[in-house]
């Protein structure tokens, strides 16, 4: 078997790194937790307390002679006066509570609703539930609104604004949250404490109030603490205080803030490795930034090794979403992001931007043109494009569906078919270019017929004056007995029930016979359109070719049962690019999920290997299930165990769409734009871009 050596003192350097990741991969979950919710659970404090003294500010106004007797007789102040006390309570229960719910002027409102607990705590009754609003009170005292207030959107603009005292008032606010804010983070887990040890006299609350003092493993104590305090009488304020704790932390006077601040030190970035020691560590070369390349990539992120990166594109593509970029649906930026923007974060993968030409295996090199990337290890994961079984003359006619030039490509002959047919006079010309054939019923096909048939019959609905686009026909042809030939017989009826329901009409057992300018000829019988989309059969990149060895019909290079080639053990094929037995005896499907978990497990292998450690277990492929979206609350879902159809196998396609995405932007972006069409049935990007055609 082939292995690369390692050098010794860049290993014990690279394994040194470890613990530092998971501390970074820790303080990144822990800062992603605070900036998910820390906004809403202050916003929600804030509206809490404000409605409280609110309603009590309205009251006294309504009944004011009651309010006036209540301070005279109820709950005097010593040091004023009845009429005056009341006054007073009344304006800061009035404007205060407003001002804190809207975030503005935080600190300001916040300080006399401060001193307004104080007096009541202290002149007229003694209440836990008191204390808890001096706490809160103090907090925005010191240390402001959230993210979610005016003062923080008003900051920036304001603080270079020419308003008077403006600047020392800001520097004022910085300097009390830098000295203060400790020292308030201290106040909290002091009273959280006190309050267990009332509460819960029992030794594990006892022990837990000692860990909140002393700020030791403070945001577990917190949530530990927050479960013992829920029976107390004050239990909402003290669940607020823990949720504090739990996702700010204990502040700066804390254990934890020291032991963090010298595991830091302890365990550096790896970027403090010098290069040349970094030179040192073995190279595995990744050829394709799509699913699989990029779960080796990441899943290699620990392994003693350097890792290059070479795709012909800058950028990761979520192609299950690339029909909707070809119907309108979507923009290509919101399914695609820059593949150095998410290894930004590792520090031993390096990105290059080229297309790779061959394989030079004996001098184990990757070539891109006349440069030579050498490699210890080779992971291909080159993905597949548009197969026409022999009849390529077809693909000038027949667009496929694999890249967003694709998916632009289509839009815009998509698009210009229904503004050419409002301007043409010759009605069979008219019918043509309202005919949209699409070939292919697997799931590609499926999803592309029912999202050209959405745009006609809704998306462009009351768009022009001439031509109805409801009238147009959406034809998919499947040479097969049935759609959907992978997914169980009942979902492929259901499907092609739904698919008629939204006007397209089905053909089986349809197998196409030409494709030119002018249509499609199918069983002998000319079809006229001037819009045909391939979504029928890929076959894998020249992979096999590169390497020189076995390849099966569709091309994809035969594999071992480690996802090894045979004869070059330190070569791997993954994805669409490999053939392997590995779902049960059967081929691994050319689906994301199979990308992903073969990149995944060469990984390991890898890093197994360079470590000199046993190698997993023979690659399996594990089937999460099977999805298709038809059209509005339309999809089919086959999990073997359950089958789902109708609105909830479409909430649950969503769902998955949306979390699979690679980065936060594009799960929000494509969200808002799926909220939007769902409401309006329009399409936000019908723009007819690129090249006009004949």
């Amino acid at each position: 078997m082939y292995t690369a050596a390692v050098d010794a003192a860049a290993l014990r350097h690279l394994r040194g790194q470890r613990l530092g990741r998971a501390l970074r991969r820790l303080e990144r979950t822990l800062a992603w937790g605070e900036t998910l919710l820390w906004p809403w659970l202050d916003l929600g404090i804030r509206l809490w307390l404000a409605q409280i003294f609110l309603v009590s500010g309205l009251l006294k106004v309504a009944n004011w002679d009651t309010a006036l007797t209540l301070a005279a007789y109820e709950y005097p102040v010593r040091w004023l006066d009845p009429y005056h006390a009341a006054l007073l309570g009344a304006a800061v229960e009035l404007v205060c509570p407003v001002l804190l719910a809207l975030g503005l002027a935080t600190r300001l409102a916040a300080v006399p609703l401060l001193l307004l607990s104080l007096v009541i705590e202290l002149e007229y009754r003694h209440l836990a539930e008191h204390l808890d609003w001096i706490v809160l009170f103090a907090g925005y005292a010191v240390l402001g609104a959230g993210p979610l207030s005016l003062d923080r959107l008003l900051a920036r603009g304001t603080s270079s604004s020419a308003l008077p005292l403006v600047d020392p008032l800001l520097h004022l606010y910085g300097a009390i949250s830098r000295y203060l804010g400790p020292l308030f983070w201290l106040a909290v887990r002091a009273w959280l404490a006190w309050s267990l040890v009332q509460t819960a006299t029992t030794p594990p609350a006892e022990a837990l109030a000692v860990l909140l003092l002393v700020g030791l493993a403070t945001r577990p104590a917190a949530l530990v603490a927050a479960l013992l305090l829920a029976s107390a009488a004050d239990a909402p304020y003290l669940l607020m205080l823990a949720a504090m704790l739990l996702l700010r932390g204990g502040g700066a006077v804390a254990v934890d803030a020291v032991l963090w601040q010298v595991l830091q030190r302890r365990y550096p970035r790896l970027a403090g490795m010098s290069q040349e020691l970094l030179a040192r560590l073995p190279q595995v070369v990744v050829v394709g930034g799509g699913f699989g390349g990029l779960a080796a990539v990441r899943a290699l992120r620990d392994a003693p090794c350097r890792v290059t990166l070479i795709d012909r594109h800058n950028y990761h593509l979520f192609q299950p979403l690339l029909y909707q970029v070809a119907t309108a649906s979507l923009n290509p930026a919101d399914i695609a992001v820059p593949i150095r923007e998410l290894l930004r974060d590792q520090d031993n993968a390096r990105v290059l931007l080229g297309r790779v030409s061959g394989v030079d295996t004996r001098a184990r090199a990757v070539l891109i043109g006349e440069q030579r990337i050498p490699y210890d290890y080779l992971v291909l994961a080159t993905g597949a494009r548009h197969s026409y079984f022999g009849r390529d003359e077809w693909e000038p006619w027949a667009l496929g569906l694999k890249r967003i030039d694709d998916a632009t490509a289509i839009r815009r002959r998509l698009l210009l078919a229904f503004e050419r047919a409002e301007t043409c006079t010759d009605p069979l010309e008219r019918q043509r270019l309202l005919t949209f054939v699409i070939i292919g019923g697997g799931p590609t096909g499926v999803e592309l017929a029912g999202a050209v048939a959405e745009l006609a019959h809704h998306g462009l609905a009351d768009e022009f004056r001439h031509i109805d686009p409801a009238q147009s026909r959406v034809l998919l042809l499947e040479a097969g007995p049935r759609l959907l030939a992978t997914f169980p017989e009942q979902l492929s009826a259901i499907t092609e029930r739904s698919l008629r329901a939204l006007g397209v009409e089905v053909l089986t057992g349809a197998r196409v016979e030409v494709v030119d300018g002018g249509g499609v000829v199918v069983g002998g019988q000319r079809i006229g359109a001037r819009c045909v989309f391939w979504a029928a059969g890929v076959m894998a990149s020249p992979a096999a070719e590169w390497l020189g060895v076995e390849a099966d019909r569709a091309g994809r290079v035969k594999v071992g049962a480690d996802l090894s080639v045979p004869g070059l053990p330190e070569v791997f094929a993954i994805g669409d690019t490999a053939y392997a037995e590995a779902w049960d005896g059967k081929p691994a499907p050319g689906l994301a999920p199979a990308a992903k978990q073969g990149g995944a497990y060469v990984a390991k292998v890898i890093g197994a290997r360079l470590e000199e450690r046993n190698p997993p277990p023979p690659f399996r492929y594990h089937h999460l299930g099977s999805l298709a979206t038809i059209g509005r609350q339309a999809a089919v879902a086959d999990f073997g165990w359950l089958r789902l159809s109708g609105a909830a196998a479409w909430w649950l396609w969503g769902v998955a769409h949306i979390a699979f995405l690679a980065s936060l932007r594009s799960r929000v972006a494509v969200a808002l734009s799926w909220f939007w069409a769902y409401l309006t049935f329009r399409r936000g990007t019908r723009l007819v871009t690129g090249g006009e055609e004949g």
